[in-house]
């Protein structure tokens, strides 16, 4: 008999799920369980069901597990989803789920655990996103866009979130209904903060009233971007820059600049051991291709460090733009390309030594995959934020000749489902 929405059930949770969730049954029925750990036994209240899976949400914890801890503030809201859990148990956790993610999608059993380095739990983020309602700012709360307070989450540092706060309270008196949602970004120091936001309209703000905002929260500069025409506005200066020497021990001098509304990873306390992990991992000699570059983290340091030959290639238009800049200082050791990842692969034909990928949360396209397959590069260095996709890719490589040399995860997000992984494949 199906699970029915709004029912209360009792569960053993055996399992975690990639997302979030912990994994139970009932009479046969695989059930997906928010706010439990595995070991416990809880009583649960159905909010989806479908034929073969339901959906439910912890209401009471009948045994609970010796790694339950107390939560501040809403469990619910973004990027608290673990916080119940103590953090060594997270830990744990997250290999499990890249375990399971190879064993099942990648058919590629993983004995031992893997190893996840530990991130400090609170002021780790360098960038996030809050939508905006009127003269709040906030997240929203798992599954909806119900706006939560972010603060008790403590993954941005209290500084940032008054900076927040102060500019909506601002725009909403100046332009009100202008602003959709606020992306802070900050140096690893935390001593630089710009803002990119999206709007709704641009009836009532102008470069003068961003202008007033970036005074009022404390940032170095505002850009924003209409969703609906594209069109932009600036105050001040946009950008943030971490000095070469804090990512890359022994890069020497110089700094990498990224905009508001780029892409960079967000943890500044792991930041750099990722850096230097994939350095590492990279030959001495021979060109070396840096797909989906970002803003040029990894392509710099690695020019910065001597490499001689070094392509990075991005396709968002800012992030690009932040390459090119970053890439003038390491020319011509450095090679930047602005454009489509399978555009720029489908025209190359001459092996490299080594291909870096950072592709977002849906992994490699087929036809990037396929193409790298197809240059046969003698190594592969994969960094991925989920899971499941990584082993996904990681079978095609399999099948494709190659062996995985190495697998280890960063904490890039403490109290959440989310971990980076750094992969090393060889041919």
């Amino acid at each position: 008999m199906s699970l029915c929405e709004g029912q209360q059930i009792e569960l053993s949770i055996e399992k975690p799920a990639a997302g979030g969730r912990m994994i139970a049954r009932h009479l046969g029925q695989v059930v997906l369980v928010r706010g439990a750990i595995p070991g416990e036994r809880v009583r649960a209240w159905v909010d989806r069901a479908e034929k073969r899976l339901a959906y439910a949400v912890t209401r009471e914890v009948l045994e609970p597990s010796p790694d339950r801890r107390p939560v501040d503030g809403d469990p619910s809201c973004g990027g608290a989803l673990y916080a119940h859990i103590r953090y060594q148990r997270q830990l744990a956790i997250k290999s499990d789920v890249i375990r399971d993610a190879f064993a099942r999608v990648g058919r590629h059993p993983i004995d031992e655990p893997i190893s996840v380095s530990a991130s400090p739990e609170e002021g780790y983020r360098m960038r996030a996103r809050f939508h905006v309602r009127g003269p709040r700012a906030g997240f929203y709360r798992e599954g909806t866009h119900q706006l939560c307070d972010a603060a008790p989450t403590r993954q941005v540092r209290v500084e940032s979130i008054a900076a927040v706060q102060a500019l909506a309270s601002t725009l909403d008196r100046e332009a009100p209904s202008a602003v959709s949602s606020i992306a802070i970004a900050e140096n690893i120091p935390g001593d630089e903060r710009a803002v990119h936001l999206e709007l709704t309209g641009r009836e009532g703000l102008t470069a003068a009233v961003l202008e007033r905002a970036a005074i009022t929260a404390g940032v170095r500069g505002i850009s924003a971007r209409d969703a609906a025409t594209g069109g932009t506005l600036a105050a001040g200066s946009p950008f943030v820059s971490e000095r070469l020497s804090m990512l890359a021990p022994g890069a020497g001098g110089g700094v990498i600049q990224r905009h508001a509304e780029s892409f960079f990873q967000g943890n500044r306390f792991l930041l750099a051991d990722l850096v230097s992990a994939v350095v590492g991992a990279a030959p001495d000699a021979g060109e070396i291709l840096d797909l989906y570059a970002g803003v040029g983290l990894f392509g710099v340091a690695l020019a910065s460090m001597g490499r001689l030959e070094v392509t990075a290639v991005e396709g968002d238009r800012a992030s690009g733009a932040d390459l090119r800049e970053n890439a003038r200082a390491h020319a011509p050791r450095l090679r930047p390309q602005v454009g489509s990842v399978e555009e720029f692969l489908s025209a190359r034909r001459s092996r490299p030594a080594a291909v870096i990928v950072d592709p977002p949360r849906a992994g490699l396209s087929k036809a990037a995959l396929e193409a790298i397959v197809r240059l046969a590069p003698a190594r592969m260095i994969y960094v991925s934020c989920d899971p499941p996709t990584l082993a996904r890719d990681a079978r095609r490589l399999f099948d494709s000749g190659y062996r995985m040399d190495s697998l280890h995860a960063f904490d890039f997000f403490p109290n959440t489902p989310h971990v980076e992984s750094l992969a090393v494949f060889t041919a």
